[in-house]
């Protein structure tokens, strides 16, 4: 495989967690860089990313079994986006696409690929002892991302949560992307357990005591999987979210504008509410008497066994939304919150494995949910996603926007609202008119690929995709998206014109990949 050369710049420490090294030290390696003062009129901005959660997994967009009550609260007090579109339908290319602004025709990262050439790479017990084996393809040295602009124009900024674009011994981390300070995952193979052995911070290994327990390992030979006591020894101690977010909220602490001068930027990528299906237990124990007793998810793959999943993936959904109402209570009670874009959404649509059971609880909302229709699969259901802006003073509050936007607009859009000039080479418009009630410019399209099968774009109410382009099949299928929302009725035959107009953006919006695993032959890229 012709793959990039990777630079290893800089070697991994490891030190032993212990909460006040998350504290007021954080800044104290966040690196040398001249700090700008800059206008405090200028808001902090924070952008929640959530993991594989569904278009209907928020009560603000038809949830009726699980309780988000802080995100409600916040989708009521500014706009709910009822068109807004992930970069992919999968984690890593969609946070590349998210970060640098580029759509997976051009965007470096097109798809998941653990890159296994490197050895056993699903082996917890081998990757800590060498952390060469942890995390995915690089992003190429010196891009261009959010965080980079928003620093530059002098932003404090801080990622917590899961990376996804490198590895730690890579030049592609989050320190060397644009944030000042990093707490999370920088392996996402290393986000299938809530209890690892270690995460990051910074370039520094944080080891939290936990067990060394591999997600593919089940319930011991002869437990009973419906008594709970038998999940204890696929359990450790320190849950990552907690860990995670009180980094954050320390970073809130530590870096008020009022007494640095700089406006903040925080992206909180949590793993939540990614399978393995791990949760408090008091949350548990709350869906437990809601939704009554169940039978056990026996675990699969890289995934754990569950007493109870569907109680355990309500109480991961309802524990996050718990954290955020925290966090902006923190940020009213710094008097930060009306100087604050929050911004909320998820990386694709919901799960189909794992125990999750999306279409039990409704999670795609008005698209199918299930396997081939939701995560991995570009159908609505796999990349229509949820999304809120809450801006005090400057998004009407209660307001729904049905403007098509994808994850490509929010560099153009932060940039906008810093008052940086954005890149020239990106794909994405500004929707910070749409926030604050001016007129919007629209796409013309919008464009995804996901090797090895398939190609999406939507044009207007329209929707093209191909799905088996790894067979050499070109078949296009064509919906209408406001009539039929859930794909059902393929009208390809119907509208040639139609079908010729998306057949020239597929070929038109597209780069051929620079890295090979992301190359289709169908679309006629060399794959030596």
């Amino acid at each position: 495989m012709n793959q990039q050369t990777i630079t290893i710049s800089h070697s991994i420490n490891i030190r032993l967690f212990a909460p006040f090294l998350l504290g007021t030290t954080l800044l104290a390696s966040c690196g040398s860089r001249t700090e700008t003062v800059s206008d405090t009129h200028v808001p902090n901005i924070i952008y929640i990313l959530a993991d594989d959660l569904g278009y209907g997994e928020l009560g603000s967009y038809g949830q009726k079994l699980i309780e988000t009550p802080n995100l409600d609260w916040l989708a009521s007090q500014g706009m709910r986006f009822t068109d807004h579109y992930s970069g992919s339908s999968v984690c890593a290319p969609s946070r590349c696409v998210l970060l640098t602004g580029k759509h997976t025709g051009q965007a470096q990262i097109r798809g998941n690929y653990e890159w296994s050439e490197r050895g056993d790479v699903w082996n917890y017990h081998e990757v800590l002892k060498n952390p060469e084996l942890e995390g995915q393809l690089p992003m190429e040295t010196g891009t261009i991302t959010i965080a980079s602009l928003l620093r530059d124009g002098g932003y404090r900024t801080a990622m917590f949560g899961k990376w996804g674009l490198g590895g730690p011994t890579m030049h592609s981390t989050p320190t060397q992307m644009g944030f000042d300070f990093f707490l999370g995952y920088n392996c996402q193979r290393q986000a299938h357990t809530y209890y690892p052995v270690h995460l990051y911070k910074n370039d520094e290994r944080i080891l939290l005591g936990n067990d060394t327990i591999s997600p593919r390992e089940k319930l011991p030979e002869g437990a009973d999987p419906y008594d709970q006591e038998s999940y204890q020894a696929i359990t450790s101690r320190v849950y990552s979210p907690d860990v995670m977010f009180d980094g954050l909220t320390s970073f809130i602490m530590d870096n008020d504008p009022g007494k640095t001068g700089m406006p903040f930027f925080i992206y909180w990528a949590t793993p939540l509410p990614h399978v393995p299906l791990q949760a408090p237990q008091r949350w548990v124990d709350y869906y437990l008497d809601k939704f009554g007793d169940e039978e056990p998810f026996p675990g699969v793959g890289a995934y754990f066994p569950a007493r109870y999943p569907r109680a355990t993936y309500a109480a991961m959904v309802s524990y996050l939304d718990e954290n955020i109402g925290k966090m902006i209570d923190q940020l009213k009670v710094l008097g930060l919150y009306e100087n604050t874009l929050i911004l909320f959404s998820s990386d694709n649509g919901p799960s189909f494995t794992g125990g999750s059971d999306s279409p039990w609880f409704g999670s795609g909302g008005p698209f199918k949910s299930e396997r081939g229709w939701g995560k991995t699969f570009l159908h609505e259901g796999g990349i229509r996603v949820p999304m809120i802006a809450s801006w005090p003073g400057h998004i009407e509050p209660g307001t729904v926007s049905n403007h098509i936007s994808a994850f490509w607009d929010v560099m153009p859009t932060l940039c906008e609202v810093a008052g940086i000039e954005p890149p020239g080479n990106t794909n994405g418009i500004s929707f910070l008119p749409e926030l604050t009630g001016q007129e919007q410019p629209q796409h013309e399209y919008l464009y995804w690929e996901q090797p090895p099968n398939q190609q999406a774009v939507r044009i207007d109410d329209w929707k093209g995709l191909r799905k088996n382009l790894g067979a050499g099949d070109l078949t296009l299928q064509l919906f209408n998206l406001k009539s039929d929302p859930a794909e059902q009725n393929d009208l390809a035959s119907q509208y040639p014109e139609i079908v010729e107009q998306v057949e020239r953006i597929m070929v038109e919006a597209r780069t051929t990949p620079r890295l090979k695993p992301f190359r289709m032959a169908a679309l006629g890229d060399p794959t030596e």
